[in-house]
């Protein structure tokens, strides 16, 4: 036995002495050798050189790059790290500054731009397209205009840069006059842009010139961590479910990556995505419009199964305190590749802010096939959607978010069939749910929106045995088979399960407070209260899985990830809630008459 422990010790010295960190500075050389005294100059000349147990540290500055990471880690005790220097600011642009701009007319400048600086991508010629994309009848290209940092508004018509109107029905009218437009010939890009009294070349005037920040050009980079970095300004393309979606930040199909405390902003489609590969189709149904799209996707699982779709393979990812905004998509997309994940303490935000163009694949937080995924105290406010969970979200736990401000809902659950559990939210927008799925348990929320419910008996889609990718069977979507337990249903959700009475399959209830708290949002600085007014207590029982059973149509128990019993034995803040008659609602035993909790 002492000499086993002493065997063990010396493998624990020797892996460590192999492990390097290993250096990046705007100030080094790619002819240097990494170290701290002598860095590189890029993150991809330190990325070329790290293996399995290495640490990339980057120094402060900017760098502007594609990181396309060549290897990944061993397992999650021997991974790749790609870290900010503590306390440093490191950032990484998909855009290059742009300098020499002429005057064309008064307020608008143009830039003739070589074609060369793009390489073999050039944004301004290659156009948004993909599965469930609608261009609102105008091109839109992955490029963009950046002045200062902020985002203009891409037109389709020069005429329309030299006049500009502003864009109705959005959140920044006066900014939507801030325009360009872009034409190519074989050798140069020009672009056109409104910069209304602003001299670029006296200001910090970029374009878009890759099509991501961080992302593997092959799937199977796993156990990387990328901590600490402001990444903006990407190129991406539109994500679809049925594509390879490649985002400002992306894992491509791999395992085991953590992605924590970065801030992402200013992709064109995605910030981050844990999506899929290409190899299993790429806008199938665009190629082949024969065939419906569902058909299509259908057929894109089972390819991914043959391929390995696992979770000895794929997934089990850490996403967690990143800031996320200004994406005109999505903040976070996965199509399968996000399955038994965390994403947790994420603040997402101004999510299709400009509304140029539009899709079916557009929330704070998007996923297909997020079985076994736990979403866990996000902020996801001024988007569009909120949170969409479509297709295969079996085992889901989304629990002890905040969602407010979001225009079109704050959860739409589409074509699942449980059993998937939401609870011990704040749901504050004038839609609190939007219900296409059947098998869902709705726990200790407040929904202070309208409650929205509908079949889908048009497409099969899957579920899953218990715990699993592997297919368990097809199935249309009749509605129902719900359990509405210790909610306060406020506002229009106060007789919202109503609109359960006409679905086939009977929705359990138990504990709900149907009541007015008047709830409302204070944001002040960085952090967030809730103003609300409680008066009266319903009689609730303890959620666990015994009360909630199982779901009809897969069959299985409300349980948690590794298959043991569930209890809902805790509030939004942690706290432990009392066994026997725990108070409905979100927060356990918040006191009486007007309160206010700091809720982020």
């Amino acid at each position: 036995m002492r000499n086993s422990c002493a065997l063990l010790w010396m493998m624990l010295l020797a892996q460590a002495a192999w492990a390097r960190e290993i250096h990046v500075s705007v100030k080094g050389n790619d002819d240097n050798a990494g170290t701290l005294s002598s860095p590189y100059k890029t993150i991809s000349a330190a990325a070329r050189v790290a293996q399995p147990g290495d640490t990339i540290t980057v120094h402060e500055g900017t760098y502007r790059e594609r990181v396309t990471p060549p290897r990944g880690g061993e397992s999650d005790a021997k991974r790749i790290v790609y870290q900010a220097a503590p306390g440093e600011k490191v950032v990484i642009k998909g855009s290059e500054a742009i300098r020499d701009w002429k005057p064309f007319t008064p307020g608008v400048w143009k830039a003739t731009v070589p074609n060369s600086l793009f390489g073999s991508y050039n944004p301004y010629k290659d156009l948004l397209a993909g599965d469930w994309f609608t261009d609102r009848g105008r091109p839109h290209h992955t490029g963009e205009v950046y002045l200062n940092g902020k985002s203009l508004w891409e037109s389709h018509l020069l005429e329309r840069v030299l006049n500009p109107q502003p864009v109705a029905n959005i959140r920044d009218r006066e900014g939507s006059t801030y325009t360009w437009f872009a034409e190519s010939d074989e050798k140069n890009t020009y672009i056109y842009a409104n910069f209304h009294d602003k001299n670029p070349n006296q200001e910090l005037a970029e374009i878009n010139v890759r099509d991501s920040c961080f992302y593997p050009d092959q799937p199977g980079r796993n156990y990387i961590t990328v901590r600490g970095f402001r990444m903006s300004q990407a190129a991406t393309q539109w994500a679809a479910p049925t594509a390879e979606q490649i985002g400002l930040l992306g894992t491509h199909w791999s395992k085991g990556w953590v992605i924590e405390n970065n801030t992402i902003s200013d992709s064109k489609c995605s910030g981050i995505t844990l999506g899929k590969d290409r190899k299993t189709g790429h806008n199938v149904w665009t190629k082949d419009p024969r065939k419906d799209g569902a058909t299509h996707y259908n057929e894109v699982i089972v390819r991914a199964l043959e391929a390995g779709w696992s979770r000895e393979n794929i997934g089990s990812h850490t996403v967690r305190n990143n800031i996320i905004f200004d994406c005109e998509q999505t903040g976070i997309a996965g199509s399968m590749g996000a399955v038994y994940s965390q994403i947790a303490n994420n603040h997402i935000y101004n999510i299709w802010a400009k509304r140029q163009f539009t899709g079916a694949e557009m929330a704070g937080i998007k996923l297909h096939g997020a079985i076994d995924v736990v979403i866990r105290n996000n902020r996801i406010h001024s988007a569009g959607r909120g949170l969409w969970m479509d297709w295969m979200a079996q085992g889901t736990r989304i629990t002890a978010n905040l969602l407010y401000d979001n225009s079109t809902d704050d959860l739409f659950v589409e074509v699942n069939h449980g059993p998937f559990l939401v609870d011990n939210n704040v749901f504050l927008s004038a839609v609190s749910l939007n219900d296409m799925s059947e098998g869902g348990a709705y726990v200790h929320n407040l929904m202070a929106g309208r409650i929205n419910s509908r079949p889908e008996l048009n497409r099969s889609t899957p579920y899953h045995q218990a715990h699993s990718t592997a297919l368990g069977g097809l199935s249309n979507t009749k509605g129902g088979d719900n359990r509405f337990f210790n909610n306060i249903l406020a506002g229009e959700a106060r007789s919202g399960l109503r609109v359960y009475d006409s679905r086939e399959y009977p929705t359990q209830t138990g504990g709900n407070a149907e009541a007015d708290p008047k709830p409302a949002v204070v944001e002040e600085g960085g952090s967030v209260y809730l103003r609300l007014t409680l008066d009266s207590e319903a009689r609730t029982p303890l959620v666990t899985t015994a009360l909630l059973g199982k779901a009809r149509i897969s069959g299985l128990a409300y349980e948690n990830a590794d298959g043991s019993p569930l209890t809902v034995g805790s509030d939004y803040f942690g706290k432990k809630r009392n066994d026997t008659n725990p108070s409905a609602g979100p927060f356990e035993n918040p006191g009486a008459g007007e309160i206010r909790l700091k809720v982020w």
